[in-house]
């Protein structure tokens, strides 16, 4: 049996309205662990809707030098390929505003899925618990590059970082945190935009084994979402 997925829904009639809410609360969040701690920690997405989100911080009010950048998961190809969900943090936002370069820790994936998940283990090792983590969910209700009847990485022995081979979608070579590890973190937001996730998305509501139900921070997860959902109990 999964754990007991805790999960606050909000519903927005567009994607538009669901942005810039997103972006907001962000902003808010990264600047008040800025001000408390002197960093923010926050770990990222791939996909079109998290491409928009980026896009808008390029104009946020915040210290960029307190910003540490992380990645959920990463496709086994070459640096700089567009497909790489670093390369598209980097066009779509980072490239824009003065984030140390330091201080943004991309997956090596470039070295294959097992190299590049041993060196990532190291680079994430520090960190106790991630401030944000940013996920999506796939339309089969995968999340990161955790899909259905793959290794989670649920347990508390699992590794902080998976190697995904043969994937369901191209490429078959991936790199992804486990569930474990995106679990932990303080506050842990899914964004879902779009008709083609309506399907994944009442699954998840049916309480459905699909990969992102195992996602299980203690102060449980924000679903951010355009999909109109009747009940959210």
């Amino acid at each position: 049996m999964p754990p007991v997925q805790i999960r606050r829904w909000h519903v927005y009639s567009d994607t538009a309205s669901l942005r810039q809410d997103v972006v907001d609360a962000l902003i808010v969040v990264a600047n008040h662990s800025i001000k408390q701690r002197g960093r923010f920690c926050i770990v990222l997405a791939g996909g079109r809707t998290p491409a928009s989100i980026y896009q808008a911080l390029r104009h946020a009010a915040t210290d960029w030098s307190g910003w540490h950048i992380y990645f959920g998961d990463e496709r086994c190809l070459p640096v700089g390929d567009p497909e790489r969900n670093d390369c598209m943090a980097r066009s779509c936002w980072l490239d824009h505003v003065p984030v140390p370069e330091k201080q943004i820790h991309p997956i090596p994936a470039e070295l294959g899925s097992e190299v590049g998940a041993r060196a990532y283990e190291k680079v994430i090792a520090g960190i106790d618990r991630f401030d944000l983590v940013l996920l999506g969910l796939g339309e089969d209700g995968h999340t990161a590059s955790l899909f259905p009847g793959y290794e989670l990485g649920t347990d508390q022995a699992a590794p902080a970082v998976l190697t995904v081979r043969d994937a369901p979608k191209p490429p078959p070579e991936r790199i992804s945190l486990s569930a474990r590890r995106l679990s932990t973190s303080d506050r842990l937001w899914f964004i879902v935009a779009g008709a083609d996730k309506a399907q994944a998305l009442e699954m998840w509501r049916h309480d459905r084994d699909i990969p992102a139900r195992f996602i299980c921070p203690e102060r449980g997860v924000d679903i951010y979402t355009d999909i109109d959902v009747v009940d959210t109990g």
